[in-house]
């Protein structure tokens, strides 16, 4: 034995919660999620086929795309305001690069459950 210490890694027991409302009332959303509200309904309400979509990420990146393209078309329509088209198209890149494929947990038949942006 060589006398280092092995460090064990802090195990964290209790999930951080953010509080959000809709119509319907008050839901906690996991703290570290980008969805929201919407997607915890669809979760526990569409759970069609038991496969979720982040099991294929090119069905990700090709929703990303079609959001970036959707952004684009409105901000050139003047119908997006330029910070709002940047945030969107810098968030699809990352999304079509494989990150954040943990933050779509919906089931793959539900599709998208919130709207794209007008």
């Amino acid at each position: 034995m060589t006398g280092k210490k092995t460090q064990i890694p802090e195990i964290r027991t209790e999930m951080e919660y953010r509080v959000e409302h809709d119509l319907l009332g008050d839901k906690n959303v996991p703290a570290d999620a980008y969805y929201g509200i919407q997607t915890l309904r669809a979760i526990e309400n569409f759970n069609i086929s038991g496969v979720k979509a982040n099991m294929f990420p090119l069905y990700i990146k090709a929703l990303a795309a079609v959001k970036m393209a959707a952004a684009k078309a409105n901000y050139n329509l003047g119908l997006l305001p330029k910070n709002i088209k940047e945030g969107i198209v810098a968030a699809c890149e990352e999304i079509m690069e494989g990150q954040h494929n943990e933050q779509f947990p919906i089931d793959l038949i539900q599709g998208e459950p919130e709207p794209p942006p007008i």
